[in-house]
């Protein structure tokens, strides 16, 4: 691990950040694709199966399978409900808007936490950031459209994959140095897998060997890209890193339209610029905030 506020290789992590957010939407592209086939419920259990090859691989690297242990069952499976929530939600939204919308709509997630922080952990937020929270949440409002003929119903998945995401990454920050990275991703990959298959009784369709085989690939591309975003911490800052998870966008909007030849209007393009804008300035100044603090 590089010492605080050092970067040992800039470019690697660099590298890393960009390769595991396309492995990442690659997946999205993969599953939004399987979605007209199949329930969530479903995909979720499959490719969840496969998600623990590459989950014991990081275990493995990261020192062995003593850090699987858990110490607090209930703050896990809290933040594994949250964690299952919001990839029902997404893939619920992708399943009927276009992978880039549903994508820049989950941006809001650095907002949901910058606003649920007070209450949540107790953490003071100054007027610069709430009028960063006001700022994205704009966006929001602008990307949904309320009243237009264009507001969709299922932009509300996302919107609410985002706010799960952010109370799964605030539960993660309350279990900070008590229970490992590898612990929580074990923990919350096994939770997500039962509750799939808690959706059997609902209807679940015959598998094809090809559908298969692109759930197996989705699982894999899932393990990967997590341990390409851990790795990156080894060699470059978080705050260096931080804008470049915003380039799952362009491999959004390039999947979507090669697959479905979407492309993003001009109400969802100033949306999304407006919700990026307010969570990098928010992650600026809590970057400052631990800098000044250290």
């Amino acid at each position: 691990m590089s010492p605080a506020g050092t970067s040992l290789s800039p470019g690697r992590g660099i590298t890393f950040t960009i390769l595991g957010g396309a492995l990442l939407t690659t997946n999205d592209a993969v599953l939004k694709w399987l979605t007209s086939d199949y329930p969530v419920g479903q995909l979720m259990f499959i490719r969840g199966l496969f998600v623990f090859l590459p989950v014991m691989l990081i275990a493995w690297r990261a020192g062995g399978f003593g850090l699987i242990r858990v110490n607090s069952f209930r703050n896990q499976s809290l933040r594994a409900g949250f964690a299952f929530t919001s990839g029902f939600f997404f893939i619920t939204g992708i399943s009927f808007l276009p992978l880039a919308d549903a994508l820049a709509i989950t941006f809001a997630g650095p907002l949901f936490v910058t606003a649920l922080a007070p209450k949540m952990l107790g953490e003071y937020v100054g007027w610069r950031r709430w009028s960063a929270v006001l700022v994205g949440f704009a966006g929001v409002v602008v990307m949904l459209r309320p009243g237009g003929e264009a507001m969709q119903w299922a932009a509300l998945f996302p919107l609410g994959a985002s706010l799960a995401g952010a109370l799964r990454d605030l539960t993660t920050r309350k279990m900070a140095g008590q229970e490992t990275s590898v612990s929580i991703m074990c923990f919350s990959t096994a939770v997500i897998v039962l509750a799939g298959l808690c959706t059997w009784p609902f209807g679940w369709a015959p598998l094809v060997l090809e559908d298969l085989a692109l759930m197996a690939l989705s699982g894999m591309l899932v393990g990967g890209a997590h341990f390409l975003l851990i790795e990156r911490f080894q060699w470059a800052e978080a705050a260096l890193l931080a804008p470049f998870k915003y380039t799952n966008m362009i491999w959004a909007v390039l999947f979507g339209f090669v697959i479905w030849g979407d492309v993003p209007d001009v109400w969802m393009t100033t949306g999304a610029a407006l919700v990026i804008a307010g969570g990098l300035y928010i992650f600026r100044r809590e970057s400052r905030h631990i800098n000044s603090a250290g």
